[in-house]
């Protein structure tokens, strides 16, 4: 008697058209050996011609473009050989793909967050808002992209840590870029004390860009004078460079500045709290008694006495 998964396997088999008790037949042998040439030669051909479109394109597309069009010509191929290969063997593709139409919509409900980083990756390719090489920031996470994928995009932290960040995450999240533009602004805040001559210092930051060979002529270096600190001037000192140098310049500037300002005694404030009593009110009385005065003191006071 037969048994009902064998009864269910004989049904699908017969469905399907391929039976694998009639494997070694001699004739269906010749079709699977032929499906498998296929299957072969298809894998051959996509790596062939996607290497060649990636070649003979790379000057004119980004790496993102390549990339996704390099898999689109690989698949694309390979998935025609193997459809020709499947109904080479005897297989009913129609059979096939009515079961995976109801295969996909039972792993659809099980994979909801699966298909929203599919979709939000669409969209992250068809907007392209960076590419690969760039460097990017999301959140508190920065690094350099590694792949873009239709579930997640890789990064590389300045620290050598590999990062996946989900694709629906890129979508509602805010994603700087931080490699966009061939230049990139320096912002360095800085405090000088009241005491010194605001024209003057503004002169010596000015100098000190104009001495480093990094640092563009246009847009010019400007220092801006923000707010009335607690304890110092606050000024920004935006500098322009090369965003390859961006790193490299700025820690450049900052020991500059500070070799400047020595030289010139420019004096950079910490954060202090000066206390001043005028005529109008008294100082605090202080005053020093003996040991001897200050317990009689505290037994006509009752200061200092523990109480229970």
């Amino acid at each position: 008697m037969a048994t009902p998964s064998a009864s269910t396997a004989a049904t699908a088999s017969k469905a399907s058209g391929f039976s694998l008790d009639a494997l070694w037949h001699s004739d269906r042998l010749g079709d699977v050996i032929a499906g498998a040439v296929l299957i072969l030669v298809g894998w051959m051909l996509a790596r062939f011609f996607s290497r060649v479109f990636e070649r003979s394109m790379h000057h004119r597309l980004t790496t993102h473009q390549l990339l996704v069009w390099r898999r689109f010509i690989y698949y694309g191929i390979w998935s025609l050989f193997l459809i020709a290969a499947l109904r080479e063997m005897g297989f009913h593709l129609s059979v096939l793909l009515g079961a995976a139409g109801a295969l996909s919509v039972a792993v659809g409900f099980a994979s909801q967050t699966s298909a929203s980083n599919l979709i939000s990756g669409l969209f992250l390719i068809a907007e392209g808002p960076f590419a690969i090489g760039d460097y990017i920031r999301v959140g508190q996470t920065e690094g350099e992209v590694l792949s873009i994928d239709l579930l997640s995009v890789k990064l590389r932290t300045p620290d050598n840590l590999y990062v996946r960040i989900p694709n629906e995450q890129l979508i509602k999240a805010e994603v700087t870029t931080l490699t966009k533009f061939a230049i990139r602004r320096i912002n360095l805040p800085l405090g000088i004390a009241y005491k010194e001559d605001l024209p003057r210092v503004r002169g010596i930051l000015l100098s000190v860009a104009e001495n480093n060979p990094r640092c563009l002529d246009e847009p010019p270096a400007q220092v801006i004078m923000q707010n009335f600190g607690d304890s110092a001037l606050n000024l920004m000192f935006y500098v322009w460079t090369r965003r390859e140098n961006f790193l490299a310049v700025r820690d450049q500037l900052q020991e500059d500045i500070k070799t400047a300002f020595d030289a010139a005694s420019i004096e950079i404030p910490f954060p202090q709290i000066s206390i001043n009593a005028s005529s109008s009110n008294r100082p605090l009385p202080l005053q020093i008694l003996s040991k001897k005065t200050a317990e009689e003191h505290q037994e006509n006071t009752g200061m200092g006495r523990d109480f229970p």
